[in-house]
């Protein structure tokens, strides 16, 4: 890890992590391996056996539920941090979620309940988030979210989550604003198409693959772990010049598509 890369005595909470193979893991994998301590939490009771063995690879003290449509389940998980640890440093928001019979229909079939809880889940949690980790950065800190070039082109079959991430990277402008005189910096990552659990729920996805990897430079697709590598510098010293911004980690896929 390089020396500028320093993440040692800062705590961070990762929120998106379903199994070893999520965009969330690689993230966290790169957050501790450049010191950071970190909390993680997983959905539910069918995803914890999933989680459990990347918390422990990470060696996270504090492993906790949160499913963002919950009443409560939020506000749990940064009250436990505020017990454990009474600060952060940084958050990683790697959420999102639509119905599946929206998610599979032309955005001009999507039903106002779908397009709602779809909204509701993988953006304005951000924005949640952001309000309760607020206290807990007195002296400043860093908030990522993830997102895809399918916020800003059409992407076929991408449907509803291309304006969901339109609004998603849009709050990110607002909030860096908003938060720029407390020294919170608000990214977004534009993540290339990774093999993810949540991901497959797309319709045609390994057409969506293909059809990325033969748009990039070189012709491959990212890894967990080259994401994670952007998302570390983000977190760190290095990255607090930068705010309100749409970070490509995506191998020049935004250039050529």
């Amino acid at each position: 890890m390089n020396s500028i890369i320093d993440l040692t005595g800062k705590r961070g909470l990762v929120v998106g992590i379903a199994n070893e193979h999520s965009i969330a893991t690689g993230c966290a994998t790169l957050f501790r391996a450049a010191g950071a301590e970190l909390a993680v939490t997983y959905l539910n009771d069918k995803a914890e056996p999933f989680v459990r063995p990347v918390a422990e690879a990470l060696q996270s003290p504090l492993v906790m539920p949160c499913d963002v449509r919950v009443p409560g389940q939020l506000e749990a998980v940064f009250e436990r941090v505020t017990k454990e640890w009474g600060r952060l440093d940084f958050v990683l928001h790697s959420i999102a979620f639509a119905p599946a019979d929206d998610l599979h229909a032309s955005l001009v079939d999507c039903s106002a309940e779908g397009f709602a809880l779809a909204m509701d889940v993988s953006c304005h949690s951000f924005i949640r988030m952001t309000r309760l980790a607020l206290p807990l950065m007195p002296d400043g800190g860093s908030l990522m979210t993830v997102s895809f070039l399918g916020a800003e082109r059409a992407v076929d079959h991408y449907n509803v989550m291309g304006p969901v991430k339109a609004a998603l990277e849009s709050s990110v402008r607002y909030l860096a604003v908003d938060l720029a005189a407390r020294r919170v910096h608000v990214h977004a990552i534009s993540a290339g198409a990774v093999k993810t659990r949540a991901a497959s729920g797309i319709d045609h996805f390994d057409a969506l693959l293909d059809d990325v990897r033969s748009h990039t430079p070189a012709k491959h697709l990212v890894t967990i772990e080259e994401i994670g590598r952007i998302a570390t510098v983000l977190a760190s010293e290095a990255g607090m010049t930068l705010t309100g911004s749409t970070i490509y980690a995506d191998a020049g896929f935004h250039i050529t598509a």
